[in-house]
């Protein structure tokens, strides 16, 4: 299915809504998540005190960096020269007038609500093979109002990005995905982790046939919404009622599905990743970014995977200028 095209809204706004966190970065081994009880890939949500004490527990320098699952798409989509805005919640903190200099520096329109609780954060257990495994602490993004969100225009958007965190506040998202719908825009869901998507699997099969237009997924997350272990299979039931369905599967590259089609798109780069922190969100900056410039899906995809991979070099979900100038350059034709 060469040069196919999806139709966007005939608008290059892409908002993106998720919650405002720090991330706090160390470097251990499996050991330190056995000893501390963290799910190796996984994301579990803990108190403010629970970071504070595994932290004590390593000898290594934390690495400190504006972060977030929608942040780093939007972020990455603004890096590639894209029209990008992130909504969310932060403390009235040091932390939070980090995350806010982050993204003015980047080029991402703030709509930032404040809270008198700490500004949110997650603790990334970065392993040997790459691996993040990910304690979160929501603190002031868990209370985002969903009256903030419907008060908030989403008309200038093109497609309305949400991170699969949400899900874990039912009326937030509900609200996110109703504003989405009346503005007219594209909906994209990125499942966000398997523990996300086996914690709220029967309210996310309610909510994606009637809202999402464009669902991605890893391999794990695939795993947990569908039950089904065998790639193909997995993606046809991802894309059941949706408009494009996305499967990322690491160093193999990613498959899209669309009218009944699927389209594979090869890895790009040959080294070996420091660490995925931020790999999937940075897919999903260039592939949306992509989509609202009509590029083809196998355009789309490949800049997507370029993404990926140069994040996957460097510790964090920050990609530096010389990874980005390598995108554009292998990209010059069409960005």
């Amino acid at each position: 299915m060469p040069g196919v095209r999806i139709t966007t809204p005939n608008k290059k706004l892409i908002v993106s809504i998720g919650s405002a966190l720090v991330d706090i970065l160390i470097r251990e081994d499996d050991a330190f998540l056995e000893n501390t009880c963290v799910p190796k890939g996984g994301m579990t949500l803990v108190d403010h005190d629970y970071i504070q004490q595994t932290l004590l527990l390593t000898k290594n320098t934390p690495h400190i960096v504006p972060g977030g699952s929608a942040c780093n798409t939007a972020i990455g989509i603004a890096k590639l020269g894209g029209n990008a805005r992130f909504i969310g919640k932060l403390g009235r903190d040091d932390l939070g007038r980090l995350f806010e200099a982050g993204l003015q520096k980047n080029r991402v329109e703030p709509i930032l609500f404040r809270s008198h609780l700490p500004t949110g954060r997650v603790l990334s257990v970065i392993t040997p093979d790459a691996q993040r495994s990910m304690l979160t602490y929501l603190g002031a993004s868990a209370e985002t109002l969903p009256e903030e969100l419907s008060g908030t225009s989403l008309t200038e958007a093109s497609i309305v990005h949400i991170e699969g965190y949400l899900l874990f506040n039912r009326d937030l998202i509900l609200a996110a995905l109703k504003s989405a719908k009346k503005a007219g825009a594209m909906i994209s869901l990125d499942l966000a982790s398997f523990t996300v998507v086996r914690d709220t699997k029967k309210f996310l099969k309610e909510i994606v046939p009637e809202y999402v237009d464009i669902l991605i997924a890893n391999e794990d997350e695939a795993l947990a919404f569908t039950g089904i272990d065998n790639e193909r299979n997995a993606l046809e039931k991802l894309a059941e009622h949706t408009t494009i369905a996305a499967l990322k599967v690491g160093k193999r590259g990613s498959f899209i599905f669309h009218d009944s089609q699927i389209i594979p798109i090869d890895p790009i780069g040959s080294g070996n990743a420091v660490d995925t922190t931020g790999a999937g969100d940075l897919w999903a900056s260039g592939f949306l970014f992509g989509l609202v410039n009509n590029f083809p899906l196998e355009k789309c995809g490949a800049l997507g995977s370029a993404c990926g991979y140069e994040v996957c070099q460097v510790m964090g979900a920050s990609i530096p200028d010389a990874g980005w100038d390598r995108i554009k350059s292998a990209f010059e034709t069409i960005l």
